[in-house]
């Protein structure tokens, strides 16, 4: 009789087994398929790499079932087969593994350090049903691996607990930083996970040996459970239309012996290692015998460190820089106005200079540039926004939108911001690229807004995405975006309340052309804390407001407004256009405070005027600075 797992760990070191994803793709399985549906369909072949990581030496094999939860089988339409899945891979791994080796059931990430919209209860039903097919099929051990933070592996961990006594592993997904992505230092991050119920955490995946060294040992000697290690075989690199992993077989060899010094109890390999690569590690650790695990240490309370932000002159919160006032602290004291003005389709920034000076001068608060806009390639906002904060010390509010970056990009384009000295941004999804100037393109959307607005804000306290810590802590201002003109504004109102929730400071809405809305609008959100600046796009044309009204999501026109803008062009149609932008700005400003005016097609003049309107009406003064 072998013994239970957890006595096995206690005077032993064990080897687990490699790859299986990548070692697929090496035997001509493509990208883009169900690899756990391959238990049904070729459960040979999943056989046939069990024995082969066995004959290697592994002692622990995993089953291949890491991705085989609800959530990411219905993307190949396979929800329904959760437990049939489950279970033949289990019965796979059984087959294989011996009379002296251990099956643990492969349970992965849902979330897989996507920040999602996956509510709380969806998880826990995904988890509850993946855990339960596993375990129907009876296994030595559970292994919840590659969990980018603590949230989600707790979560998982405490519905195996509520099922099952069986030896849990826990593994983390991380830099060489040695931080959940949710901004957990190692140390806190093993002491929840040991508490709530893990008989081993280790880490998997993300990095090399070299890195998952540097995370064990940020553990330093505070250790009280067996640890687990399964690195990937480097970094990979895409040569000749395939990826290839740089780490070889005999530097795992080398690293197996460093990590069992460190006290690791089960090591094997993740992304891109082989049977090979399992050999040489159960080569290097023959007759090695570890040390005894000490049960009296503790994990202390890890306690963050203070961020002290060292840039002159710059505040960590709202974006202040020296004494400039920001766009929120305005608009609480006063009328304040953001103009739009959209960056140019081509490479001439006259006609775009000329119009941010014009605006300038007539004293708008903040210009703001679009990303892309209805996924239309323009010229960088943050470009052209440098150039009007750096020529003319106008204020730049720069969209950003989750279309276009993925999570690197994303936080290498804000840090960029940072260095810039642009401080206030609106959060927007944008719109879908197929729907652009060029369809072929692909829409990232790694994050939500909502998503990207926590994520601005966590920079704000000095971590990056990664949940590393900055040497100096950001000072943006997040705006979200709101669509008023929607059959259910209450409902509407909710999903703002999410977005406030989320970090964002104010509020920059659609283009409204009722005034009734403007009231309405009002009435719903006046229980929100934070401003809302009511946006105002005047009409060019009869043929612009139809455009508008029937092709264009989120802007909906009055019947009112369309009837009255019915065959007007050219000059005709812009004043009409001014005269109603001027009615709203009116109704506006009996209930807002913030006034956005969105330019259209470059017409900066209709803006220009639109502005002047807001301050006389306002009684506001400009200074001769902005007479100049």
């Amino acid at each position: 009789m072998k013994p239970d797992l957890r006595q096995a760990l206690e005077n032993n070191v064990l080897i687990g087994d490699g790859a299986m994803g990548t070692y697929l793709y090496n035997l001509g399985f493509p990208v883009g398929i169900s690899y756990e549906e391959l238990n049904l369909t070729s459960p040979e072949v999943i056989a046939d790499v069990h024995r082969r990581y066995v004959a290697a030496g592994a002692q622990v094999l995993e089953t291949n079932t890491f991705s085989a939860n609800y959530d990411k089988l219905s993307k190949y339409g396979l929800e329904s087969k959760v437990e049939e899945i489950n279970r033949a891979g289990v019965r796979i791994a059984r087959s294989a593994v011996g009379d002296n080796g251990y099956i643990v059931g492969a349970i992965g990430s849902i979330r897989g350090g996507k920040r999602t919209n996956i509510s709380a209860s969806e998880l826990k039903y995904y988890f509850e049903q993946h855990i339960h097919a596993i375990l129907l099929e009876g296994v030595d051990g559970l292994l919840l691996e590659t969990f980018y933070d603590v949230e989600e592996l707790v979560l998982a961990l405490s519905i195996v607990r509520k099922m099952s006594d069986l030896p849990t592993i826990c593994q983390f997904a991380v830099e060489d930083v040695a931080r959940t992505l949710d901004g957990y230092a190692m140390p806190e991050a093993f002491r929840i996970v040991q508490q709530a119920g893990a008989d081993v955490i280790g880490f998997n995946c993300r990095t090399g040996p070299n890195g998952i060294m540097r995370a064990v040992e940020s553990i330093g000697d505070q250790l009280a459970v067996p640890v687990s290690v399964f690195p990937n075989a480097g970094i990979p690199d895409y040569v000749d239309g395939e990826y290839r992993y740089a780490a070889s077989p005999e530097y795992f060899g080398q690293m197996a012996v460093r990590f069992a010094d460190l006290g690791a109890r089960i090591i094997g390999g993740c992304c891109g290692t082989t049977p090979e690569h399992i050999a040489h590690i159960a080569e290097a650790l023959t007759d090695y015998i570890p040390a005894p695990i000490d049960r009296t240490s503790t994990l202390e309370t890890y306690v963050p460190p203070i961020i002290i932000n060292e840039q002159p002159g710059v505040s960590g919160d709202q974006g202040t820089v020296g004494t400039e006032p920001n766009i929120v602290d305005i608009v609480k004291t006063r009328h304040a106005v953001i103009v739009e003005l959209d960056p140019p389709r081509d490479l001439d920034i006259n006609k775009f200079m000329r119009g941010a000076e014009a605006l300038k001068k007539v004293g708008v608060d903040a210009l703001t540039l679009a990303d892309n806009s209805l996924a239309v390639t323009r010229m960088s906002n943050m470009a052209l926004g440098h150039l009007i904060y750096d020529r003319m010390g106008l204020r730049p509010l720069i969209h950003i939108a989750c279309r276009d970056r993925n999570l690197i990009g994303t936080q290498s384009h804000l840090m960029g911001f940072d260095a810039l000295g642009i401080d206030h941004v609106l959060a927007v999804t944008g719109d879908p690229a197929r729907f652009g100037d060029l369809p072929g393109s692909s829409s990232v959307y790694d994050l939500t807004s909502f998503e990207i607005i926590r994520m601005i804000k966590q920079l704000n306290d000095g971590i990056a995405f990664s949940g590393k810590p900055l040497k100096q802590k950001a000072k943006f201002v997040v705006g979200a975006a709101f669509n008023p003109n929607v059959k259910y504004l209450d409902k509407a109102v909710q999903r703002l309340e999410k977005k406030i929730s989320a970090g964002a400071d104010y509020i920059m809405t659609q283009p409204v052309y009722d005034p009734k809305l403007i009231a309405s609008m009002k009435e719903a959100t006046s229980h929100l804390s934070i401003p809302i600046f009511l946006g105002i796009m005047p009409l060019a044309s009869g043929r612009n407001a139809e455009y508008l009204h029937n092709e264009v999501p989120g802007i909906q026109l009055s019947d009112e407004v369309r009837r009255r803008m019915a065959g007007l062009e050219g000059e005709e149609g812009r004043a009409m256009g001014i005269t109603i932008a001027k009615e709203l700005i009116d109704e506006a400003m009996n209930h807002f405070n913030g006034i956005y005016i969105m330019t259209p097609f470059m017409f900066y003049e209709m803006s220009v005027e639109l502005t002047e309107h807001v301050w006389q009406r306002s009684g506001r003064e400009l200074s001769p600075l902005f007479r100049s």
